[in-house]
């Protein structure tokens, strides 16, 4: 199953548990880093169910997301004074107040948009640089993405803005750099969802995928949090949650990497602070609790390949009812569904190993075939590890073995 398998399936017990009178605002949804929320309230978004985000806000309304938006919105439409003035100065770049007053006073007499005044007028010294400094980087940032597909134009986006950058330098940078890596995941789902890749889709994707894109975010962002005072799913992560209970939890994305999150295992004590966390979470539940994972994500962009987490595994057998299988992964074709059936099979036939088959290694444990390359002597996988993280081996000297 994939993230999205794992939204649907919570949205359906969800369902479930309301028509049995459990009260939407005593259900909890709860994750280890914010940018899992998006996966989640587009499942949600789509039943109609309304939720709130408890601590923090949707997806769609995080500033590094309407900022990055804000530069999207420009490519596809300079003449959008709202985008222009949440980025125009977003990294900062010098532009300041009196420079804004006296391009909207511009715009104003002339009728114009923000981005036409900039042009026609006469702005001196540095904030005139800067402005005509921004509008050629949005009309190069036009030009190199005119021919990229939409997720590697939002990507692009981010990288030649400044955006990453600027959030990698904040306090809270990890949470800021995997929400604009979500939104490019968002971007790479939106387009297999929509199903864009029929005919005409080079088309499509330069220019009518990012505005029916574009769309979709403001939907999705101004109809879906719960009003005030009305009953409402709590999605949180898990550091949020402390303190609180409610009568059904889920936790979601229980996978290594995620939860214990990758950072944690380069550091001291790191997994036994994820073990913490992971307590806190289960102990959140009255009385019923739920644990999730996916075996498939989209991460940057592409299908990965996840394991199940340690935690678990950790769990006392007499406590936990498996509603799926504890080990495995998709039937062979349904891999092959995902990632495409010839290569594959190329892969197959020349090592005998599949993408997203289970594997053994006897010095770092059990994984999951990410990606191969190369042939006969020369073959090598990446495999991404419980224990070690991704590595890549050679399969002559690797000895795997079928998990």
């Amino acid at each position: 199953p994939s993230d999205f398998d794992e939204a649907s399936f919570i949205v359906d017990v969800v369902r479930g548990l309301v028509e049995d009178a459990v009260p939407p605002s005593e259900i909890a949804l709860l994750y280890r880093s914010n940018a899992q929320s998006r996966v989640l309230e587009h499942a949600l978004f789509n039943a109609g169910m309304p939720y709130r985000v408890y601590g923090g806000m949707r997806f769609f309304e995080r500033a590094e997301i309407k900022h990055a938006l804000a530069y999207l919105r420009l490519l596809a439409a300079p003449d959008d004074d709202g985008a222009f003035l949440r980025v125009v100065n977003f990294p900062p770049r010098g532009v300041g107040a009196r420079t804004l007053e006296a391009l909207q006073d511009r715009a104003r007499s002339t009728g114009t948009s923000l981005w036409q005044a900039a042009r026609l007028a006469t702005v001196g010294g540095k904030p005139g640089a800067s402005v005509a400094a921004f509008m050629k980087q949005i009309e190069a940032m036009r030009a190199a993405t005119a021919e990229l597909p939409l997720a590697e134009t939002v990507e692009h986006v981010i990288y030649t803005s400044g955006l990453r950058e600027h959030y990698g330098a904040e306090k809270d940078a990890q949470d800021r750099i995997e929400n604009l890596q979500e939104l490019v995941n968002a971007a790479e789902s939106f387009v297999r969802e929509a199903d864009f890749q029929v005919a005409g889709a080079a088309e499509v994707e330069t220019g009518d995928a990012l505005i029916a894109f574009l769309a979709h975010a403001a939907l999705e962002a101004g109809e879906t949090q719960a009003a005030e005072g009305h009953s409402a799913l709590q999605l949180m992560t898990v550091h949020a949650a402390k303190g609180l209970e409610f009568h059904t939890v889920f936790v979601t994305g229980l996978e290594e990497g995620l939860f214990p999150h990758e950072n944690s295992l380069s550091e001291y004590d790191g997994v036994e602070e994820e073990r913490r966390l992971a307590y806190v979470a289960i102990t959140r539940a009255r009385r019923r609790l739920y644990l999730t994972h996916a075996q498939s994500r989209m991460l940057h962009g592409w299908l990965r390949y996840n394991i199940a987490s340690r935690f678990l595994d950790e769990l006392p057998d007499g406590l936990v009812r498996w509603l799926s299988p504890i080990r495995g992964v998709p039937p062979a074709q349904d891999i092959d569904a995902e990632i495409g059936a010839t290569r594959n099979d190329a892969m197959a036939e020349r090592s005998g190993w599949r993408i997203g088959q289970s594997v053994k290694h006897t010095k770092f444990g059990l994984g999951i075939i990410i990606d191969a390359e190369g042939r006969g002597n020369d073959a090598r996988v990446q495999v991404n590890f419980r224990e070690a993280g991704v590595k890549w081996l050679a399969l002559e000297y690797a000895k795997l073995q079928p998990a």
